[in-house]
């Protein structure tokens, strides 16, 4: 079976064919080209999805991702990320070993055929030329023979005619001669062409054209093979990232059998656990009998009393449980200038200190004792004063119920003591640098590394303080030391373990009191007064805040409530402390003059230092 003998009439259409089939080479090309695309945008699409449900790093989100649900959905993710890598090796793949090779292939092919078909034109160009001029041959003769015809008529009838003379007649038979001659001229020249012609076309159809032909028969063949081997290849490149997509499969299958729901159960209890106990009963409160109350020493009620003055007896205020305390509203309360926020979260004034009127005398140790108590307990100051304008927490965790204290403290230890391994290792790596110098004096100067020596060391003494201080508080939390005075610290852990600042308590006790001073209330058989001079002490000590700048009183404000300052349209001020988010700006007028004023009632030029600082 050859295109050349059984097609050898076929050139037109073989070279249609030909053309036909590098069509459908380019068409499989771009369908290829098409899927690496499409993998391509797939492949990316993926990581956009994984990286879009993705943790964001120092958020709280991330502290979520400690549950074994969400480590599952996290290992997914990841997996989804090599999943989407597994698509990109396909479309790499197919674009090196398919599109690559063939439109390379293409070319070649192009350039194989039209070497072929321009072989197939010049053999179809000579035969065409042989037979142009085997025709030439024919007619010369056909008319050579004619010629001589008339030229032996002309003669015989010249002969034949007695009145022509002998010179004509002699004239016409050399004429006819002469035509005969070049007939036979003619014949050979025609005889010598078509025997030329006839091998030249034996040649053409029984050699050129079925070698032609079977050229461009191999050249279709592998045209055909190199197709079906690309469709092959095609498969393979799929089948062969098909282990790895079950791997990622199966890592996700394996992460969601992971989940745990008891241990995500006991995660939450780590999480919120505060270590409080649970309140007791509340003792019945007898009215009948004049002013006499029993409190049960375990009772919510009680717990509010430890940590701040009881409310009035008879007042508009009513006793609030202080874990389900809601955060402070004085943001929401801030209005326009012409009408003020409420007051700020807490005052330094010591008209904060109780000085209402008492109410009857009780049995047991008078909570004015204890809160006076709390309030002297310095240690406690600096954590009211941070709390009272939402700064950060104390250093020892004491804003903490236990358990999250407890946590919050030996995550700390634990993170000293990484600090200090790692300034050891540096210390440990100096040494011996600074020995290989000592023995090698050419390769450094030993003495160079003394004083880094010297710091890493102060560092290391620095860290292993801080370990021992954390430590301490580590220890007290968990029992193994001899706990401060009980009373203090009970009093001061129900007041910081409130998951609200201490601006909300301020706002709910005035809120008690319509003058906005504290007041408490006692039994009959006791009445105590707590000393002003002793809280005031406290902030006696603290130094004055220094000026970050000025300020331009744009309204007059009558600073009624405690810890305000009033101040007159026009008037120029000296800003010591920021407006920190809750609507408020912190004055000074004079030394011994200062308060809090609405920050939208002023205008703050703040200093260019404090501005940087």
């Amino acid at each position: 079976m050859s295109w050349g003998t059984e097609l050898w009439d076929q050139f037109d259409n073989l070279e249609k064919h030909t053309q036909w089939g590098i069509d459908v080479l380019e068409k499989y090309i771009k369908f290829v080209k098409e899927r690496t695309e499409i993998e391509l945008g797939y492949a990316k699409q993926l990581r956009n999805l994984s990286k879009k449900y993705q943790p964001k790093k120092n958020s709280k989100e991330e502290e979520e991702y400690r549950y074994t649900s969400t480590k599952a959905f996290l290992a997914t993710l990841n997996e989804m990320n090599d999943y989407a890598g597994q698509h990109e090796v396909i479309s790499e793949n197919m674009t090196s070993l398919i599109t690559g090779e063939l439109t390379r292939y293409v070319q070649e092919l192009k350039q194989e055929r039209k070497s072929h078909f321009h072989d197939g034109r010049k053999a179809q160009q000579h035969i065409e030329t042989c037979w142009k001029q085997l025709e030439a041959s024919k007619r010369r003769f056909e008319r050579d023979c004619k010629e001589a015809d008339r030229a032996q008529q002309y003669f015989e009838k010249m002969d034949a005619d007695i009145n022509v003379t002998k010179a004509d007649v002699e004239k016409a038979r050399q004429q006819a001669q002469l035509r005969h001659q070049m007939a036979e001229d003619s014949k050979a020249e025609y005889s010598s062409t078509l025997q030329k012609f006839n091998s030249e076309q034996h040649d053409h159809y029984y050699t050129h054209i079925p070698n032609i032909f079977q050229k461009i028969q191999d050249m279709e063949e592998r045209r055909i093979v190199r197709i079906g081997e690309s469709m092959k290849t095609f498969a393979e490149v799929d089948r062969q990232v098909i282990p790895i997509i079950g791997k990622c499969l199966d890592e996700i299958t394996k992460a969601a059998e992971s989940v745990d729901h008891k241990s995500d159960s006991q995660m939450v209890i780590e999480a919120f656990k505060s270590g409080f106990e649970p309140p007791g009963d509340i003792d019945f409160e007898d009215f009948t009998q004049p002013m006499k109350r029993t409190i049960s020493e375990s009772s919510l009620s009680n717990s509010r009393g430890d940590g701040k003055s009881e409310p009035k007896f008879g007042s508009k205020s009513k006793g609030k449980l202080w874990p389900f305390i809601k955060k402070n509203k004085l943001m929401s309360l801030l209005t326009s200038p012409h009408q003020p926020p409420p007051p700020p979260p807490a005052s330094a004034s010591p008209s904060a200190v109780p000085n209402g009127p008492q109410s009857p005398k009780q049995q047991k140790e008078p909570l004015s004792h204890r809160f006076n108590e709390f309030m002297t307990s310095k240690p406690k100051i600096h954590c009211f004063r941070s709390l009272k304008r939402g700064g950060a927490g104390p250093e020892d965790f004491s804003n903490l119920p236990p358990e999250q204290r407890r946590k919050k403290l030996q995550q700390k230890v634990d993170e000293l003591n990484k600090d200090i391994q790692k300034e050891m290792d540096q210390r440990d790596a100096l040494t011996k640098m600074k020995d290989v110098y000592i023995k090698n004096p050419q390769m450094g100067d030993a003495a160079s590394v003394d004083h880094r020596l010297a710091e890493l060391g102060q560092n290391i003494e620095k860290l292993r303080l801080e370990v021992q201080k954390f430590e301490g508080w580590l220890a007290e939390v968990e029992g193994r030391l001899p706990p401060r005075n009980e009373q203090a610290r009970r009093q001061s852990g129900l007041y910081e373990a409130q998951n609200t600042s201490a601006v909300n308590s301020c706002a709910q006790d005035r809120e008690s009191s319509p003058d906005g001073s504290y007041t408490e209330e006692q039994s009959q058989e006791t009445e105590m007064k707590v000393p002003a001079t002793d809280f005031d002490d406290e902030f006696d000590d603290e130094e004055p805040l220094p000026t970050i700048g000025t300020c331009k009183a744009l309204y007059t404000f009558e600073g009624q409530n405690e810890g305000t300052i009033s101040v007159a349209e026009g008037e120029m001020l000296y800003v010591i402390e920021e407006d920190k988010g809750d609507g408020w700006t912190r004055i000074r007028r004079n030394e011994d003059e200062e308060g809090y004023v609405p920050t939208s009632y002023v205008e703050v030029y703040l200093d260019k230092n404090a501005k940087d600082s």
